[in-house]
């Protein structure tokens, strides 16, 4: 894996015996990742406790676990105790089959993987008086090979609690059911484990935002996961072994309910631009091709309740059949660059910025409302680092971002140029608004795409087309400017301190005003607008109360107040097709006052 990702080689830093640290911690951790392999080979994974002290080091490397199990449903305790005449489990010393474990403090960020093979393991009955109890108490003693600490990264915080399950199979079949889907929509970790052939075994925990494994494919022929491998030790250990031996067991536990999901699969690492065009933003992901599922309610012996979400964890990635690929891949591996040419800052946080493309061909052509994805990491990144504490999101940010263009293909521009509109804030828009233009920055340009396009004038279609934008969300809009202009009908919200944009765009578009009615939030009541007049000084220092004035003489309304629902509801009967460019809280409330429209909207919530 290190030649595959053109990292250095690392030796193998875990112990080959239980390490004191190690044996310090297992006593205090509530959770244990137990996995073995079944007959054909096959890595199954489970997870056990439900409080501290259930795992203790019994000294010469062993460990003992005493925990309530499901005896009957669960695949790795059916595996390694399952006895049909009751006998307790004597292993030989040369056992072949392998385990792996990790234990897990969830609330403390604190791990251990261990690697080794079960000696000695029983089962015994809660009533004696019951042979075929849905819950027994575990005992297994474990001999263990190698031990290692882990980093805390990616560990979602849980206050684990114990409690008594009652066990109900749900599905043992493929493809999965409705249940189980949701059970992985929801879940912000799971655990996987991998073998080197039928050898060592490893077993380690995947964590990250709810719902960051996908289910690519969910039916007769196939059911397929595939999730994001975040920047981590560079071990690979994990994924070594997936190389070699391509079979994962994965357990998704439902921490709320107790319903637990047990999977085995083959699997299949994609990195660099494989696992981009599946999952966009992914620079390493797996690919899981499910051969067994087991979907039990109530099968868990905790609860966990979620704490603290861990600061590393990025935002989710969709697959690019999910929504529109953010990185926007061009169709062709010629190496395209968007050159500065012109920036101009229309409001102390938005500014508008002109490039130039080397090599239009390769590129391709924009369309009206289509976006254009830009690579920053040669200007911003800062090269691998493990932990970064100061800045943790950072360590997953590949620093491609992608921009709506706001100029028109037929706005005046030459053939090779575009322009972006943005907030001047954060780490990308900060940094184009310190560009001298005469440096000649050239950034990477990925890719252009988007479908958020106005539908054009012809013979029969002049009807109205309502546009609904928040802030900075006009840009679609004026992509399609001028063309559609007579047939556009324009709410547009504002905050006051970005009314310099709305004055900029009618001084670009002055017909544009005349069917625009604007709502600037923010604004300081001025006599006219409110009860008691401002005093001058503060009228100096609100963008508001000077350019107001000077959008009115353009011919646009402008209301000194939030967008209410009456707004757009009195003009519902204005078309049957709404269009939207908003951030997620006001396009939801839009969503709800226009739901018996249609409306379409850009999803840019990656």
């Amino acid at each position: 894996m290190h030649d595959r990702l053109h990292v250095p080689d690392q030796d193998n830093p875990s112990s080959p015996f239980l390490t004191p640290s190690a044996a310090r911690l297992l006593p205090n951790v509530p959770l244990l990742a137990l996995s073995t392999l079944d007959e054909a080979g096959r890595p199954w994974t489970t997870l056990i406790g439900g409080e501290a002290g259930f795992v203790r080091p019994l000294g010469q490397s062993n460990i003992g676990i005493r925990t309530l199990v499901d005896p009957k449903l669960d695949p790795v305790i059916t595996l390694l105790l399952d006895r049909k005449d009751g006998s307790a489990v004597e292993e030989p010393n040369d056992c072949t089959r392998p385990v792996a474990a990790l234990g897990i403090d969830l609330e403390t960020r604190s791990r251990v993987k261990l690697t080794g093979r079960m000696i000695a393991g029983a089962l015994e009955g809660l009533n004696a008086k019951t042979s075929d109890q849905p819950v027994m108490e575990a005992q297994m003693v474990i001999k263990i090979e190698q031990s290692l600490g882990n980093c805390p990264k990616y560990l979602n915080k849980k206050h684990i609690v114990p409690t008594t399950p009652n066990p109900e199979l749900m599905t043992d079949t493929l493809p999965l059911s409705n249940a189980a889907l949701e059970l992985l929509d929801r879940a912000d970790l799971f655990f996987i484990s991998s073998s080197h052939g039928t050898g060592n075994m490893g077993t380690n925990y995947r964590g990250g935002p709810r719902g960051f494994i996908r289910v690519f494919q969910n039916d007769d022929s196939g059911t397929i996961l595939v999730y994001p491998e975040y920047s981590g030790n560079r071990l690979y250990q994990t994924l070594g072994n997936l190389s070699v031996t391509p079979k994962a067991g994965i357990v998704v536990p439902d921490l709320d309910n107790g319903d637990v999901l047990y999977m085995t699969a083959t699997t299949e690492i994609l990195i660099g631009k494989d696992a981009a065009t599946l999952l966009p933003r992914s620079n390493l992901a797996v690919k899981a091709l499910i051969q067994g599922a087991t979907f039990v309610r109530n099968g868990l012996t905790f609860r966990g309740k979620a704490g603290d979400p861990s600061p590393y964890n990025p935002p989710v990635r969709f697959l690019a059949t999910e929504r529109a690929a953010p990185d926007a891949q061009s169709a062709n591996d010629r190496i395209v660059y968007a050159k500065l040419i012109k920036k101009e800052l229309l409001t102390p946080s938005i500014g508008r910025f002109r490039f130039s493309v080397s090599d239009p061909e390769a590129a391709g052509r924009w369309k009206p409302g289509q976006y254009v994805a830009l690579a920053f990491e040669d200007e911003l990144g800062g090269g691998y680092s493990h932990m970064r504490d100061d800045d943790p999101s950072s360590l997953n940010d590949d620093l491609v971002r992608t921009f709506t263009v706001s100029s028109s293909p037929s706005g005046g521009l030459r053939h090779d140029e575009f322009e972006i509109t943005i907030r001047t804030l954060g780490r990308i828009g900060s940094f184009l608004s310190r560009q001298n233009v005469r440096a000649g920055l050239e950034i990477p340009l990925k890719g252009i795409a988007g479908k958020f396009t106005i539908q054009p004038t012809d013979g029969e279609n002049r009807e109205i087309a309502p546009f609904v934008a928040g802030g900075v969300g006009i840009t679609p809009l004026l992509a399609h400017l001028p063309d559609l202009i007579e047939r556009i009908k324009l709410f547009w919200a504002l905050k006051n301190q970005d009314v310099g944009l709305a004055m900029d765009t009618f001084q670009r578009y002055p017909q544009l005003a005349n069917s625009t009615t604007l709502y600037v939030s923010g604004v300081a009541d001025a006599p006219g607008r409110g009860q008691e007049p401002v005093h001058e000084k503060e009228q100096e220092q609100d963008p508001g109360h000077q350019t107001i004035p000077r959008l009115e003489e353009y011919g646009a309304p402008v209301f000194t107040r939030r967008m209410l629902a009456s707004d757009i509801q009195g003009q519902r009967d204005l078309s049957s097709t709404w269009y939207i460019c908003a951030g997620p809280q006001m396009r939801r409330a839009l969503l709800s006052w226009l739901s018996d429209k249609e409306v379409l909207y850009e999803d840019f919530d990656y």
